[in-house]
């Protein structure tokens, strides 16, 4: 399987502050400053007399200044990684806007917008620049004869819906429309939990006919399981953990094709679908051999599409869809 290769923007100036907003306009978490040391980041390490090799390293902040760290020999996860070499690091904040994080190889010292790369010994050997990647789909715009779901202004498409004052979709919220096979986009946006673990981390998720959950989760620097971003839930892992750090817009770009039963209601045929996370495939036109857990029961006909409340803060932006003609 070949990826394709994500922009990167580098960033290069300090963030300005940021607050979450919850859907009554009330503030519900702000920023901290591991917030800013936690990310990507991209640059080349000398080792000993071979040439510079590219490396991408994802920081991941988990609460109360501790850190766990990446390292991609090649780049980053769809920019450049060989999807072999894969290295952890963990560390702290000894002072504010600084992180110190050790492995059996390399130490690192993350400061914003870049990070210091030294063996062992304390000799320098690279450095790393801070990048923001946006999906190749990000923004995406209708194509015509589309079905436009959420476009910020109301929530009319949905059940449940609740829109945010900047024009958001909460998750938690049915499409009044059922639908068999499609091609659907839609952006989301985990929250920031450094505290959170596991499943509690940002989830929700797209299920489809009510029966299939594409996963959503912030996943960031995770290894990439079935019950993690893009996992098909419990079935299957994706074939790349694409995710991006939480409070960074995401995509989902799918084709579905609904399951077939014959005239007794016998399945003849399991669903397919192929899912694009942040623009690269992570499902290939898979078989989905069942409902997941908690979906509604396999059957012929069409059915809504649920973006699921797992009680995160989760958001959505642009959803459409395009229904065969």
């Amino acid at each position: 399987m070949k990826f394709s290769l994500l922009s990167l923007v580098v960033i290069t100036a300090a963030l300005a502050p940021q607050i979450a907003v919850a859907a009554d306009g009330k503030t519900a978490a702000k920023l901290d400053d591991d917030f800013y040391l936690q990310g990507e980041y991209a640059g080349t390490i000398s080792l000993g007399a071979s040439s510079p090799v590219w490396t991408g390293l994802q920081v991941i902040a988990l609460g109360a200044g501790r850190f766990q760290a990446v390292e991609y020999a090649g780049g980053l996860p769809g920019n450049g990684w060989d999807q072999q070499t894969r290295a952890e690091y963990t560390g702290h904040r000894p002072a504010a806007g600084i992180a110190e994080l050790a492995g059996e190889s390399r130490r690192y010292t993350v400061r914003r917008g870049s990070v210091v790369v030294k063996d062992q010994a304390g000799h320098e050997i690279g450095r790393l620049k801070k990048v923001l990647r946006r999906s190749q789909t990000f923004g995406a715009r209708p194509p015509a004869g589309a079905q436009v779901l959420f476009c910020g202004r109301d929530a009319r498409e949905f059940t449940g819906g609740v829109v945010t004052p900047d024009h958001l979709l909460v998750a938690g919220a049915d499409t009044k429309r059922s639908f068999g096979d499609f091609t659907m986009h839609v952006e989301f946006r985990t929250p920031y939990m450094a505290s959170a673990r596991g499943q509690a981390r940002g989830n929700s998720g797209v299920y489809i006919q009510k029966r299939y959950e594409v996963q959503i989760l912030d996943s960031f620097g995770l290894g990439g399981a079935d019950n993690e971003c893009g996992g098909l839930y419990k079935q299957r892992a994706p074939l790349l953990n694409m995710s991006f750090p939480p409070l960074t817009w995401q995509t989902y770009d799918i084709d579905f094709t609904a399951a077939k039963f014959d005239a007794a209601g016998k399945k003849t045929a399991n669903a397919r679908i192929t899912v694009r996370h942040n623009g690269v495939v992570i499902h290939d036109n898979v078989e989905i051999t069942g409902k997941t857990g908690g979906g509604a029961a396999e059957g012929p006909d069409p059915a809504a599409i649920k973006l699921q409340d797992h009680g995160n803060l989760v958001h959505f932006r642009n959803i459409w869809i395009v229904e065969p003609s």
